[in-house]
């Protein structure tokens, strides 16, 4: 009997230990669930969006962007466009011009010119056939040039002088540019060749400078050239128009446009569409910047044009219009091509004037 009990004592012993306990199987189901739970919660959550701006592009509208963006989810990228609001930026007035302060600009005319100050004359004659606002004096930016060419070729100095580019050529009042760089050297005749042409800013100061006497003595010269043309509400300053303070009528600039007709050397340098000199040894080529001159519908004998923010686009020339020779001026012109659009205008209206007031010549 004691046997039989000692028998049953071992094996119930053996049958708990094989069997787990019922608090680490619920604590076992515990962890598992828990682990279960983290990894479907690991699964089904994204990851966190990853923004990248790479662009904004502004809408038609100046109060809206809409904005490009490039976000990751999931791995993948992805490609969205919002609409974002953004304060209106105020666009900038443009600088008043001196005629504008004047009030020329609120003067009509029958052809609607964009330029404040026109005027046409007859070549022969000196006949006025068209004006507007012709006898104010107003800045005329480059159209300066034309004097200095004059000056420069009246005072008969050497044309092949080699003349240097330095310093005091370079443009600190209104960092104009200029593809002639400090130590360059062109011959005179190379300089004013491209400050006709092209409006070279530092050839045309170099030329005043490289003057007996310096730049003083030739801003002289130009003053006293003015007087000599009655030129009477006429000033310069300088030698290649920078200054608003060089000051000319439509009527004084018809002037000069005459005189300057009679030097040979600047019409053509006037009047070349492009050129190619020799700075420095170096090629370069240089073009016009008025289109027209290289118009066949056109036949200019004479031109120059400026522009300046105080004294706006301008424009000298002369012209054979139906046979009659023309000087044409326009000053404080607004808009990159109006100046020569209103050359246009001019045109027209002189080729429909010539049957009942205009005669060739011979009568």
């Amino acid at each position: 009997m004691a046997k039989f009990t000692l028998a049953l004592g071992v094996l119930a012993s053996l049958l708990f230990a094989l069997a787990p306990a019922p608090a680490v199987q619920a604590k076992e189901a515990g962890s598992k669930s828990s682990t279960a739970k983290k990894q479907t919660t690991k699964k089904q959550t994204p990851k966190k969006a990853r923004v990248v701006v790479r662009k904004a592009r502004p809408t038609a509208t100046a109060r809206e962007q809409t904005v490009r963006r490039v976000v990751t989810v999931r791995g993948k990228r992805k490609v969205i466009y919002q609409k974002v609001a953004s304060a209106a930026v105020p666009m900038a007035a443009p600088m008043p011009t001196m005629g504008d302060l004047a009030g020329l600009n609120l003067t009509r005319d029958p052809l609607d010119l964009k330029s404040s100050v026109a005027l046409v004359l007859d070549q022969s004659n000196a006949e006025v056939l068209f004006e507007k606002n012709s006898n104010v004096a107003l800045p005329i930016a480059s159209i300066t040039k034309m004097m200095t060419g004059l000056v420069v070729v009246e005072a008969g100095q050497d044309m092949d002088e080699l003349l240097t580019i330095t310093d005091d050529d370079v443009d600190r009042a209104k960092f104009s540019s200029s593809r002639l760089k400090v130590g360059a050297q062109l011959t005179r005749a190379n300089m004013l060749h491209i400050a006709l042409m092209s409006s070279e800013n530092r050839a045309a100061s170099a030329l005043g400078r490289n003057y007996p006497g310096g730049l003083p003595a030739f801003v002289n010269a130009m003053n006293r050239k003015a007087r000599q043309l009655g030129m009477k509400d006429t000033h310069y300053v300088d030698s290649n128009g920078l200054s608003k303070m060089n000051v000319a009528s439509a009527h004084d600039l018809a002037k000069l446009a005459m005189a300057a007709f009679q030097q040979p050397l600047l019409r053509q340098y006037s009047t070349d569409a492009k050129a190619i000199v020799e700075a420095s040894g170096h090629p370069m080529q240089f073009g016009t910047t008025n289109h027209l001159v290289a118009n066949p519908g056109w036949e200019i004998g004479l031109q120059k044009t400026g522009f300046i923010n105080e004294a706006g686009r301008c424009l000298l020339m002369q012209a054979v219009i139906e046979g009659r020779s023309v000087i044409m001026v326009f000053l404080d012109s607004k808009g990159k091509q109006s100046r020569t659009a209103d050359a246009g205008r001019m045109r027209k209206w002189l080729e429909a004037l010539k049957p009942a007031n205009m005669s060739l010549p011979g009568g």
